[in-house]
């Protein structure tokens, strides 16, 4: 069963930010950064449950895309089949500065 996923509008701008990042180190980098992310994105239509962490008292789950240090953060309305993405952010990051986009 497919799931819909869904972005916070402030998502583009996290995976743009992070990929001109890896670019300017090294040519190419950026766009396997973004690759990356998008197969991360896809296994949410099929499973958004399989492979993440989950938060301990909050309906909020995260992946990492295979070699880049990220995590992609959401949420699951398991009823509605949604999967709703609120953050693509480095995973040394606080939680703080994606809970403030949300």
């Amino acid at each position: 069963m497919n799931w819909r996923v869904e972005f916070a509008p402030e998502v583009e701008c996290d995976v743009v930010e992070a990929a001109a990042w890896y670019e300017a180190r090294q040519p190419g980098l950026g766009a396997d950064f973004v690759e990356e992310i998008i197969q991360v994105w896809a296994a949410f239509a099929e499973n958004p449950l399989l492979g993440c962490r989950r938060h301990p008292t909050k309906n909020i789950r995260w992946r990492y895309p295979e070699r880049f240090p990220y995590r992609v953060i959401y949420e699951v309305n398991e009823e509605e089949k949604i999967v709703r993405v609120a953050a693509v952010l480095h995973a040394s990051r606080h939680d703080r500065h994606w809970q403030r986009q949300t």
